[in-house]
């Protein structure tokens, strides 16, 4: 038995969905979020969370609306606890299909596998980009690096595309110039910042700063971020592992899959992660072009990989 979530923009997807699914003789059920309440969704619809206790494996593709996290964690909760395959895809577009989910994800696995074994010991991990982004980071080992590479088991649930190495920071000093996509609502809103870029000031893993040319998206910006007394804290440092991909898009669900290096404000996903603190808010934040440094390795020069620095 299969269980699959779906939020098609479009009758046809359902439908050739669908067919794809009967041709392997699949049973499935779809969902459309809109008939089971109205968005932004408060909380996960129980038909989802119903559907996905007794299904094998989930799919969830949706564009994201402002207030919906908590929904999306519910459905992830789930998941996490009956340990079920599943591939969460929110803010998924044809572009998407036909570009990030075409990747060779044997490489891409293989690549994640290499740098998640390198920052299991690494000490620091240092970023630079010609606009301005430059801090150092340092890990805790008692928390783990995950990798989601698209090659999706029970173990751990996956965005797709696919193509990330994370963990939760032990401390983060430096600047972070977003001057690619913002995670959360803030991408459908504002899409790609490269011309109005977002300039965030770090210290000790907090953010203490932000600046940008659009007031009202710094202002905005920064009230996310206090939400609560975690929003503006390091959740999440990853590197983008897809060497599929050769531009970014605008969409963030494809572009922090790209090479190079983001982070993300906010919870830690602790039960993949093992961090012990929460939060209800959690948005990425994406660069250009970086150049980093793990330890005094250089791997990354110009958002392309050093693949000799790590042995493939």
């Amino acid at each position: 038995m299969g269980q699959w979530k779906k939020c098609p923009t479009k009758t046809t997807s359902l439908e050739n969905s669908r067919d794809s699914l009967d041709e392997r003789k699949a049973h499935c059920t779809g969902l459309l979020l809109e008939d089971l309440g109205p968005r932004p969704m408060a909380a996960a619809p129980a038909e989802v969370l119903n559907s996905l206790e007794s299904a094998d494996i989930g799919v969830l593709c949706m564009t994201p609306q402002p207030g919906e996290l908590a929904a999306r964690m519910a459905i992830v909760k789930v998941v996490e606890r009956r340990q079920i395959r599943y591939a969460h895809m929110v803010g998924v577009t044809p572009q998407i299909m036909q570009q990030g989910m075409r990747a060779d994800y044997r490489m891409v696995d293989r690549l994640s596998d290499k740098l998640r074994e390198r920052m299991l010991r690494a000490k620091t991990l240092t970023v630079k980009t010609e606009a301005g982004t430059e801090f150092v980071a340092h890990f805790d080992q008692r928390l783990d690096w995950v990798k989601t590479s698209g090659l999706i088991n029970p173990r751990y649930w996956s965005n797709l595309p696919a193509g990330e190495v994370f963990t939760t920071p032990a401390t983060v000093d430096g600047t972070f110039v977003c001057d690619a996509t913002a995670g959360d609502h803030f991408n459908g809103r504002y899409g790609d910042l490269q011309s109005t870029p977002l300039t965030l000031t770090i210290k000790a893993a907090r953010l203490v700063e932000v600046a940008c040319e659009r007031t009202d998206l710094q202002q905005e910006f920064w009230d996310y971020c206090h939400t609560d007394e975690n929003s503006d804290r390091v959740g999440e440092l990853a590197f983008g592992t897809n060497l599929g991909l050769t531009e970014m898009i605008g969409v963030l669900l494809q572009d922090e899959k790209f090479p190079g290096v983001h982070l993300a404000f906010g919870d830690p996903y602790g039960s993949q992660t093992h961090a012990d603190w929460k939060s209800t808010t959690h948005v990425d934040v994406l660069t250009r072009e970086c150049d980093v440094w793990i330890d005094d390795d250089q791997v990354i020069e110009k958002g392309r990989y050093q693949l000799d620095h790590l042995g493939l």
